[in-house]
């Protein structure tokens, strides 16, 4: 028998994360919002607009997630990954890494823009 998901269904699960108000750059996976918080070292809020959903790029659906640039870095570090947050519930919505980039306060940092994608079943 074959499976099958309603586009609806991964909408509403990216729609979660596409809540996000702030992404952050972080030099370690975070494991709670606190954590996320407690070690960013660069940050950016995310508005609505920030977020874009569509047909995925394999199957099922998929968010992406605009650029930032120039963002002040807030602490020294190398980051290596990124968070979305969502700050008025404090939940962390999503973790993903990046390409190791070096940071240094007084500077400022890209984080480029990405994507999550929902396969459909198979």
């Amino acid at each position: 028998m074959a499976k099958w998901v309603s586009p609806t269904v991964l909408d509403a699960a990216l729609q979660a994360v596409a809540a996000a108000d702030r992404m952050v750059a972080l030099a370690a996976q975070p494991a709670t919002f606190a954590e996320a918080m407690a070690g960013r070292l660069a940050e950016a809020p995310m508005a609505p607009a920030d977020f874009a959903l569509g047909a995925g790029d394999v199957s099922g659906r998929k968010v992406t997630v605009a650029a930032k640039s120039g963002l002040p870095v807030l602490a020294g570090g190398t980051a290596n990954h990124v968070a979305l947050l969502d700050t008025a519930a404090s939940r962390l919505l999503y973790v993903t890494t990046c390409p190791d980039q070096a940071v240094a306060p007084g500077g400022t940092v890209t984080i480029a823009g990405w994507a999550i994608e929902i396969a459909d079943p198979v």
